[in-house]
């Protein structure tokens, strides 16, 4: 075999930390394992009901009644909520994602994804987008974590459109095990996937001695900015926000040691 091939197995011995369960989890971890990679599935952040359930059941029984013309999600956890409850979404319904990670969650479990905004995956570039979609005022349903800015909400309505805003969880940390926590201090695990600012928050947390030959790489530039403002080092950020881009942007480095690796 010449040099200049790519090696089928570009991450071969590599151990990669994917910070989120589910089947999102279960997704990257398959691409992984396809890359010759070992993933450790460690999820670090869950969602718990909003402290207003009612107000979310009657808003999921709204949407699976069809009376909105659009549902926007704005993270991959809002997905595992509606997956939790087992939410409807009409074909009449169009349904928009904030970015790759939240479509990739969507499609995992079986929902349709009508938009992801082309070029700005946030709630103002997904604004945006739809303002110029729909010149006529729709019903909008917008579910949002708990701390998100309600920008979405705020933009559609600005724009004439009927929007109903409703907090769909709040985000709890998760603890990881000794076990985890003891690989990332110790640098067998290679790489951590960052996939959101509550993630990030949860890295620097969770694991405040990160060797610095461990790659930390963020979905896209605005996850590795509010990881930087959590005060989280980032050294790759995925070009394209995909699980493709982010797995592409670790290859990019060579495979660090862990320091008990050569020891007797």
């Amino acid at each position: 075999m010449n040099h200049h091939q790519q090696p089928a197995k570009p991450l071969k011995g590599w151990r990669v930390l994917v910070p989120r369960g589910g089947p999102w989890g279960d997704s990257v971890a398959a691409t992984l394992r396809g890359q010759g990679a070992v993933p450790v599935i460690a999820p670090l952040i869950n969602f718990a009901p909003s402290t207003d359930q009612e107000t979310l059941e009657r808003a999921l029984a709204d949407l699976a009644s069809g009376i909105f013309d659009w549902v926007t999600l704005t993270s991959a956890t809002t997905v595992d909520v509606l997956y939790a409850y087992r939410a409807q979404i009409p074909a009449t319904t169009r349904v928009a994602a904030v970015g790759e990670t939240t479509a990739t969650a969507l499609a995992a479990v079986g929902y349709r994804v009508d938009l992801v905004p082309d070029e700005d995956n946030s709630a103002a570039g997904m604004a945006a987008q739809m303002i110029d979609l729909e010149p006529e005022p729709r019903r909008i349903l917008t579910l949002r974590s708990e701390i998100a800015k309600p920008v979405l909400t705020r933009r559609l309505t600005e724009a004439g459109h009927d929007v109903r805003s409703v907090v769909a969880y709040r985000t709890v940390g998760v603890p990881v095990t000794e076990r985890i926590a003891h690989d990332v201090e110790s640098g067998r695990i290679n790489a951590i996937l960052v996939t959101s600012g509550s993630v990030a928050e949860q890295v620097r947390l969770q694991f405040p001695e990160i060797p610095a030959s461990t790659v930390v790489a963020a979905i896209g530039p605005r996850t590795a900015k509010d990881a930087r403002k959590a005060g989280l080092g980032v050294n790759a950020v995925a070009r394209e926000q995909t699980v493709e881009g982010l797995i592409a942007a670790v290859q990019n480095f060579p495979l660090p040691h862990a320091t008990d690796e050569f020891a007797v």
